[in-house]
């Protein structure tokens, strides 16, 4: 039987993050990837990709904007494969763009997944991943007698998939937080237009395992060290006043069963203060191999989810409008970066089917980040590392794998193999660019007249101030251009509200709120109607701005009547009573969806 996905849910815990924060330079992206022994066939990576949604329909969302959270929404949209063409990890979630939030991509031998941090974590990611690789290599071999194997446990439904196991497990604690010192800040040269520097290097499992265990530690805490001594070796002394701290994210499906495609992760941030003495590398070692043993408890990972979660959950903050939420979250976000010098995230092993494995050179992850981040998975016995910065240095990794080296592992260094970006042409925001150019001169231009001229009527500052109005509604409609509704709607408040503005200065004649008040509001929401049906909009999709309109049409023009500012009464009439009805067909015949647009549009 076809199980049925909710029509829109909540963000979890660490998505209200990522939605808020996320940004060009900083896109909260990231990519895991596959690299087979053979070449992609397309056509055959876009039907198992198709398979592979049916499996995962949580992942066809769109991200959607409420009064207080962001949302996301079941979306009709459909993925399709291309090969790669942009720089690794490029925005995903464009604002006012109803788009999905991953994509699949080839190129040569290598399949990938970039997904957006607000849909999925890591562990989200891996299991899209598998499935997708999966579904490719039989439909590319079933002809040699490749079996189909299920990966998903059959009992797992799509409400396991979407649940938000943050919300699960949160209890109420009430903690003392201690106050942590500013950690060193890597300040390196950034690289030209702040392109992301990926470099990849390939270890073996059973070498580093073997070290681990001669020191008596495990993978990660012994990479961890590795990590911390790499940048260390960058340090002046002057530096060592601040100690290096790393973020390491970690996985709470390893403390709490969950089955959920959503986030579920927290982290720690071990560390080592090299300017306090010491610091041989078995010193830092063992530092580090006790901060994790005291931290990865049951205890304290409950203890530090729920600390986030409370800040959520506080009533106040939950009330406040979505824009100053996100103003809070990127403050807080930019505060919270100086408590970290660099990110390590282990994806563990990934692991196929015995008769899939054959096909596979290997798996292999990495991330855009301000920061640098260093992300690794393995297969086999191939120990996939990739280091992302935006700095124009290699030096700490160089430094890294020269300690390995050290350490008798051996280090298998990765060219990786991007095609030359073809990033689509910047023509629109040039154009855009110019032309404000040309605004901008031509109304100082008339500034400049008028002061020279010295007219009896300032004719060029009322020019200056009309090209001004035209330059604001040009530049509303170009940051809104991916949403006509939401552009109409921000259109119909700037000819508005400009032309009562206009009218004021001009002295008062009326003019704005008897004739272009009422006609604007009628002429927006007529143009919002014929939008909808040229796209073919659902309800679901054309609510929210029709509702906008239609109480914009109603309120502002009925408060004006009641004040006695209108003097030419009946279009503001005409006005009030029109939009009135539309939303009382709205409600009356689209009842449902009025509701629950409502419910979407204003949880807390």
């Amino acid at each position: 039987m076809q199980q049925k996905r909710a029509y829109w849910r909540k963000l979890d815990n660490a998505a209200k993050l990522f939605s808020a924060t996320s940004n060009k330079k900083d896109t909260r992206v990231f990519r895991f990837f596959c690299v087979l022994k053979e070449e992609v066939d397309p056509e055959l990576l876009q039907e198992a990709l198709d398979r592979t949604v049916v499996t995962y329909p949580v992942f066809l969302s769109v991200m959607r904007k409420g009064l207080f959270w962001h949302y996301l929404e079941k979306s009709k949209l459909r993925p399709e494969v291309h090969e790669e063409c942009k720089e690794p990890c490029s925005n995903l979630y464009v604002r006012d763009k109803k788009n999905l939030l991953f994509e699949v991509t080839y190129y040569g031998k290598r399949i990938n997944f970039e997904v957006f941090h607000a849909l999925t974590d890591g562990t989200g990611a891996t299991e899209f991943l598998r499935e997708l690789v999966k579904n490719y290599l039989f439909l590319a071999h079933q002809s040699e007698g490749l079996k189909d194997v299920a990966l998903l446990d059959e009992n797992v439904t799509i409400q396991d998939q979407e649940s938000d196991s943050f919300s699960q497990y949160y209890t109420k604690v009430k903690k003392k937080k201690e106050k942590k010192p500013k950690a060193f800040q890597l300040k390196k040269p950034r690289k030209e237009v702040g392109r992301l520097q990926v470099n990849e290097a390939v270890l073996s499992v059973k070498e580093v395992l073997k070290r681990s265990r001669e020191l008596g530690v495990s993978m990660t805490v012994f990479l961890t060290t590795v990590y911390l001594f790499a940048i260390h070796q960058e340090m002046t002394k002057q530096q060592e006043k601040h100690p290096i701290v790393l973020m390491v994210p970690v996985n709470l499906r390893k403390f709490f069963p969950s089955e959920s495609m959503l986030n579920f992760f927290n982290w720690i941030e071990p560390g080592y203060h090299f300017g306090k003495g010491g610091g041989s590398f078995e010193e830092v070692l063992e530092h580090v191999k006790e901060y994790f043993a005291e931290e990865l408890t049951t205890e304290r990972v409950a203890e530090h989810m729920n600390e986030l979660i409370a800040l959520e959950m506080h009533p106040i903050l939950r009330l406040a409008p979505l824009e100053l939420k996100n103003l809070g979250i990127k403050a807080g976000a930019r505060y919270a970066e100086r408590d970290v010098t660099a990110i390590f995230s282990n994806m563990s092993a990934v692991k196929m089917p015995a008769e899939y494995e054959p096909f596979i050179e290997r798996f292999g992850v990495y991330t855009s980040t301000p920061k640098m981040e260093l992300c690794m998975c393995s297969f086999g016995d191939k120990l996939s590392l990739g280091f992302t910065s935006r700095f124009d240095t290699i030096n700490i990794q160089r430094n890294f794998y020269r300690i390995l080296k050290q350490q008798g592992i051996g280090v298998e260094k990765v060219e990786p193999e991007f095609p030359q970006p073809d990033v689509p042409s910047r023509l629109e925001m040039k154009v855009f660019k110019f032309v404000s150019f040309l605004c901008l001169a031509a109304a100082v231009g008339c500034v400049a007249a008028d002061f020279n001229l010295h007219p009896k009527i300032r004719w060029t500052l009322f020019t200056a101030a009309g090209i001004g109005s035209m330059w604001l509604a040009l530049a509303i409609g170009f940051v809104k251009r991916y949403n006509l509704m939401k552009n109409a709607m921000w259109q119909l408040i700037i000819v508005t509200v400009g032309c009562i503005l206009w009218d004021i200065f001009t002295g008062w004649r009326g003019w704005s709120v008897d004739f272009v008040l009422p006609i604007v509001c009628m002429v927006i929401l007529v143009s919002m109607f014929i939008i909808t049906k040229v796209q073919k909009n659902t309800a679901r999709e054309y609510m929210i701005y029709f509702v906008m309109a239609g109480g914009y049409g109603v309120i502002l023009p009925l408060i004006l009547l009641l004040a006695g500012v209108v003097r030419f009464t009946p279009i503001c009439t005409v006005c009030v009573v029109a939009c009135f009805l539309f939303l009382a067909a709205l409600v009356i015949f689209k009842g449902k969806e009025f509701k629950e647009e409502m419910h979407k549009k204003f949880h807390v």
